[in-house]
């Protein structure tokens, strides 16, 4: 990973989506906070800088700049939004408030060629973009000219190219600027000259490598959760270090129909990965009952999972680290410079303090890597699309699909629900056009008739979502053949229901999960 491009962080809300631009080009890219560059430029070995937006205002004294010593390096620069008017800033041009503000669908027209535009923007073109933005550039540094303007920034685009500085005040990584991904791209191709070879081929590769010369002969535990993270990071490890990974599969009793019995299949028989396969599922169960608070339910499973996961850690006599599967989204909310909330959810979902309870070092691959490349690394390492393409599944499981008290009884009812209606949802076609898609078995009971004898049985509720990253969704607009054929099947297959209901929440207000 030598071609590389160094994102700085200057608090946006769409940095990650930067770096999603960048590496959809081939190119290896990471974000660091703006006030941690300093060190890190010496260290990284970017061919390219790109600057963040951010909320504060240039026209503050003590608002966030990129080190001064940027400029001098010779290496070529991006700024975006905010990184714009640092840019300008520091370089010795002016920013100031705006009279007209910009936030939303806006035109830009383009005034000048440039290697920013090549092949995408021409002379006289005008373009749709996304501007969010009070202040604006009204003086340019001396070597700078206009390339594009907009109603509320006559300098929505401008570039220095003796020096290769270039920065727009629009957000070029958002979806909303059409041809955006098409100017970062020649950015890192065209302006760094970068190849853009960066595959999930050469990662697997570097990270093996890397999982080799950390981990040395010793042993390594891994948590296995069946979830897409989890078995990504089993599998790579084990291509790695063979024998010297061992899974722990906690089995809470709180799983879909036939997944535990899966994911033992898939690892220890296909793989031939160790694995402890632990059954705790009267436990978690027997902790459960009478239990209705939501919370409650949460860190009591987060609490049990813990104890176990040690109990059966320990049996692997030696082990000297943990694996786990941290992704670069909680990293980058970790370090950020406004904060992040990453740290406190990060102890918690992926058992962060075994650690220290245990003496273990932690093992990360897949800590430089987003979701869906998560996914594209799984393919790579020939995991089934079963594993790979399965929607989100909360940790805590059934538990927070159960609202109210949680029985043996109700786990098996909705396991055999949630079934029915996955397996309507692939039949349709419609797996993969959906985010998450689960049952939840309401504590309502409802009266039925079925055939000439009075029901009372409990009421189902479907949901469906699409979304891009879960933080917002809508819900699945299902033709009404499809949910009525579902119902049907549910109502006639699974005793214990007589009513389901289609949940058309969105999120926000509602949440996915519905506890």
């Amino acid at each position: 990973m030598n071609d590389k491009i160094l994102i700085l962080d200057f608090g946006s809300q769409v940095t990650q989506l930067i770096a999603r631009r960048v590496r959809e080009a081939g190119v290896y890219c990471e974000i660091v906070p703006f006030n941690k560059a300093d060190e890190v430029l010496d260290t990284f070995g970017a061919a390219g800088v790109i600057l963040s937006g951010g909320p504060a205002s240039v026209t503050h004294s003590d608002t966030p700049r990129a080190p001064e010593r940027l400029w001098t390096m010779g290496l070529p620069v991006l700024g975006i939004c905010y990184g714009q008017q640092t840019m300008v800033a520091q370089l010795g041009g002016s920013v100031t408030a705006s009279d007209h503000q910009e936030f939303g669908r806006a035109f830009v027209d383009v005034k000048a060629g440039c290697a920013l535009f090549d092949g995408v923007w021409k002379v006289g073109d005008r373009e749709q973009v996304w501007m969010s933005h009070g202040d604006h550039v009204d003086r340019l540094p001396e070597g700078f000219e206009v390339i594009a303007t907009s109603e509320g920034a006559p300098f929505a685009a401008v570039a220095d190219e003796a020096r290769r500085f270039y920065a727009v005040q629009f957000h070029p990584e958002v979806a909303h600027t059409p041809h955006g991904a098409a100017l970062i791209q020649n950015f890192v191709k065209g302006i760094c000259g970068l190849k853009g070879d960066w595959t999930m081929a050469s990662f697997r590769d570097t990270k093996i490598r890397e999982i080799r010369e950390q981990v040395g002969d010793a042993k390594v535990i891994c948590g296995l959760s069946g979830g897409v993270d989890s078995s990504v990071v089993a599998v790579l490890l084990h291509e790695a270090i063979g024998d010297q990974l061992t899974c722990v599969f906690v089995d809470h009793g709180l799983m879909r129909l036939g997944e535990a019995d899966q994911v033992v299949s898939l690892f220890r028989e296909h793989y031939h990965i160790n694995l402890i396969h632990k059954d705790a599922s009267d436990l978690f169960l027997g902790e459960l009952a009478g239990v209705t608070d939501p919370e409650v339910k949460r860190k009591t499973i987060g609490k049990l999972f813990i104890d176990v996961f040690e109990e059966e850690a320990k049996k692997v006599g030696g082990a000297k680290f943990l694996a786990q599967g941290t992704l670069y989204p909680d990293v980058i909310e970790s370090v950020s410079f406004i904060g992040g909330p990453s740290v406190t959810i990060k102890s918690h979902h992926n058992v962060g303090g075994l650690p220290e309870r245990m003496d273990l070092k932690l093992v990360e691959p897949l800590r430089e890597l987003f979701k869906d490349e998560v996914r594209a690394l799984g393919r790579e390492l020939g995991l089934p699309e079963t594993f790979v393409g399965r929607h989100p599944f909360p940790g805590p499981g059934l538990a927070i699909r159960i609202p109210g008290e949680i029985t043996r009884e109700k786990c098996d009812i909705l396991r055999k629900a949630d079934a029915v209606y996955l397996e309507e949802i692939r039949n349709a076609g419609l797996y993969d056009a959906i985010w998450q898609a689960f049952a939840v078995l309401l504590p309502v009971k409802t009266v039925g008739v079925m055939g000439d004898a009075r029901t009372y049985d409990y009421v189902c509720a479907l949901r469906a979502v699409t979304s891009t990253d879960g933080m917002t969704a809508d819900y699945y607009p299902y033709p009404h053949d499809f949910l009525g054929r579902v119902a049907t099947r549910i109502i006639n297959e699974v005793r214990g229901v007589n009513r389901i209901v289609y949940d058309i929440t969105s999120k926000p207000p509602g949440t996915i999960e519905w506890e």
